[in-house]
């Protein structure tokens, strides 16, 4: 029997290729409170340093959008069972927002509440996540510490530099619409070794250690920065061109600051570069054999030598 063609429709085509021209390249000015519990070290110091540019389908963007309104409707329905809920901070009128480490570190709070059934006088930061029914599953199961350690780490991180010794987790079955609510408490100690391993990420100047030195390991093989990671020999894939992943910047309280230029960088400076883009060495898979003001040589493992001169990089001499 014939294999039936592929559904197509142009309608559901644009769409989604709306969401991909609106799409931003992916790189937060700070690491994020909702990244830190992730376990590969090397990983998160490549998200703070902007080496691997994030592409999305327009489906999978369209499937994050869709987590983000859940969040209204969640707010809702606590304000039913008689709960407060402060979706934004009344002094500034914007999402509550910590930070730390000279502002390199931080997250925004879907909401603070108060007045729960569970505990109507305790202050609970609030965190909305939407599950698919396997995940759902695995979370009643386990609980939020167990099932989804970066859920748990993120909210250790808003309570400690909120000052607030519960949380409320309330997640959604995208496929059952069920329920799941489990109140968290802070743990002083986690949370300060949190801290501590994002300011060693946010310092570090060269990659931290990876999770595995194997390719084919599972959390690598499901990396976005995989290919900068593990590039060897002939497979290399060069990371984004922008000033952090440049040897010349280096952050700084409140910023960047650029030495070759000496001067502070503004976000836009950041993303954009400058025509005397040098790599971080680290980032080069390769051995660096010499290096002007202006160039690194480098020699690959195959006997190529390759010249890094800012936005000028070819083959050296």
């Amino acid at each position: 029997m014939a294999e039936l063609p592929a559904i197509t429709s142009l309608t559901r085509e644009a769409i989604f290729s709306g969401y991909e021209a609106d799409a931003s390249d992916g790189f937060r000015s700070h690491l994020g409170a909702s990244l830190i519990g992730k376990e590969c070290e090397r990983a998160l110091w490549y998200d703070f340093r902007w080496v691997t540019r994030s592409k999305h389908s327009g489906r999978l963007l369209r499937l994050f959008e869709t987590g983000q309104l859940e969040e209204a409707r969640l707010v809702l329905n606590l304000r039913r069972t008689g709960a407060t809920v402060l979706e934004v901070d009344p002094e500034t009128g914007r999402q509550f927002r910590v930070q730390a480490h000279g502002g390199h570190f931080g997250g925004s709070l879907d909401g603070l509440a108060i007045n729960l059934l569970e505990a109507p006088k305790a202050w609970h930061v609030l965190e909305f996540k939407t599950h698919s029914n396997k995940s759902f599953g695995d979370l009643v199961a386990k609980k939020v510490r167990e099932s989804k350690p970066q859920h748990f780490a993120q909210m250790q991180i808003y309570m400690h530099l909120m000052g607030i010794t519960r949380a409320m987790y309330l997640a959604v079955n995208k496929d059952t619409d069920d329920l799941y609510v489990e109140r968290v408490e802070a743990d002083v100690t986690y949370a300060e070794l949190l801290l501590e391993k994002a300011r060693r990420i946010i310092f570090a100047q060269t990659p931290l250690p990876r999770i595995s030195e194997e390719p084919s390991w599972y959390q690598c093989r499901m990396c976005d920065h995989a290919p900068v990671c593990h590039a060897s020999g002939n497979s290399v894939v060069a990371p984004a061109i922008n000033c952090r992943t440049c040897l010349h910047s280096t952050p700084v309280d409140g910023g960047w600051h650029c030495d070759r230029h000496q001067k502070r960088l503004t976000d836009v400076d950041q993303r954009t570069g400058c025509e005397q883009h040098l790599y971080l060495p680290p980032l080069v898979p390769a051995l660096q054999v010499d290096a002007g003001d202006d160039w690194v040589d480098y020699e690959f493992t195959n006997g190529v030598r390759w010249r890094d001169a800012g936005l000028n990089k070819h083959a050296a001499n």
